[in-house]
């Protein structure tokens, strides 16, 4: 359970939100018959997730109310904090006063919830699945750049350290990590040790120099060529191959099992080359549609990866959240199927 984030480290656009701009009209119109009708009853608005998740969002969530409702200090919230666990249809937060104060704000606080519970969820499983080993948060390419910084929150939440932007890392206090992409190779013609090296030469000696050694599909080669050149110096190699392609080394091994992208064979393969030439010191990255389960297949088959760098399935899946008034001026009154379901664990935000 974190601490709870203050409001004022919140920036939003609050004109723009209290006009509506960012939210379904059917909210706005409402806003508009009560304010019309002089009709102000005091509801209590109960917020729940469909699915098993990491809630995620709910510091945000208050800073929202706090800095874009109208008349903010006559609204009561309660709520759980991020990085609880909760089951479908548990209560993650109660919202109460008069509607026509916060009703423009529902699309925007059920969206911040949905989104970085959905990465913390994603996020926690994998971290899980990995059995301790360090996990990489590098899904950055994968979306619009203005959500890196909530993305990397919620990852943090989630249980990652490791981001690949500075913006990821914001919340975690780092900065981002990563060394050499596929592009810089390619710039030094396909030399993967003129590549490494250069880096070696220019970039900051505290950051580990790790390869990518997937460039010509023939990792074990790659990365005994690197090890040899650096020696000490190489702290690790980041395994990447495709899922489309079969590594070199595994050419004269298929038959008996999937050998496509970076599969517990190439792995092996890369660690008894390693170790056989006394670079028992370079740990292995592995990169390339990672998700929970595949990480969890992995550690049942012991395979020998220290690190996982983990992309694209982060952004997987659709939890989202929905809310709904269950009670009115302090009696119940709620949609069919729905009914006030008060959740001890929260709190209530002062």
């Amino acid at each position: 359970m974190t601490t709870r984030r203050p409001v004022e480290s919140f920036s939003f656009p609050v004109e723009k939100i209290k006009e509506g701009y960012y939210t379904d009209a059917y909210f706005m119109r409402s806003e508009e018959i009560l304010n019309g009708d002089n009709y102000h009853p005091r509801v209590l608005m109960q917020v729940f997730a469909r699915d098993h998740v990491v809630v995620c969002g709910t510091d945000e969530v208050i800073a929202l109310i706090r800095q874009c409702a109208f008349h903010p200090e006559t609204i009561e919230i309660h709520s759980l904090r991020d990085g609880e666990e909760v089951d479908e249809w548990e209560t993650v937060m109660t919202i109460e006063g008069d509607y026509a104060d916060f009703a423009h704000l529902e699309t925007i606080y059920l969206g911040i919830l949905a989104r970085q519970s959905r990465i913390a969820t994603n996020v926690r499983r994998v971290v899980k699945a990995a059995n301790g080993k360090p996990v990489l948060f590098f899904p950055a390419r994968y979306d619009i750049y203005q959500t890196q910084e909530s993305d990397g929150y919620a990852a943090l939440v989630g249980g990652i350290h490791g981001f690949s932007t500075d913006a990821n890392a914001l919340a975690a206090g780092g900065k981002g990590l990563g060394t050499i992409p596929h592009a810089l190779i390619a710039s030094y013609k396909g030399d993967t040790v003129a590549a490494t090296e250069a880096f070696d030469k220019y970039v900051d000696p505290s950051i580990a120099r790790i390869a990518l050694v997937d460039f010509d599909n023939d990792c074990v080669n790659t990365s005994l060529a690197v090890a040899r050149k650096l020696g000490k110096k190489l702290a690790g190699v980041r395994l990447d191959t495709s899922g489309s392609m079969v590594d070199k080394s595994l050419w004269t091994q298929i038959g008996t099992f999937k050998p496509t992208g970076v599969c517990k064979e190439l792995v092996c393969n890369v660690r008894r080359a390693l170790d056989a030439e006394g670079f028992n010191h370079v740990k292995i990255i592995a990169s390339g549609g990672f998700d929970a389960e595949r990480v969890a297949a992995f550690e049942e088959m012991g395979v020998p990866v220290d690190t996982y760098a983990v992309g694209s399935s982060f952004f997987d899946g659709n939890i989202n959240y929905t809310a709904d008034i269950v009670k009115v001026d302090g009696k119940d009154c709620a949609k069919a199927g729905r009914k006030y379901n008060p959740n001890p664990k929260m709190e209530l935000v002062k």
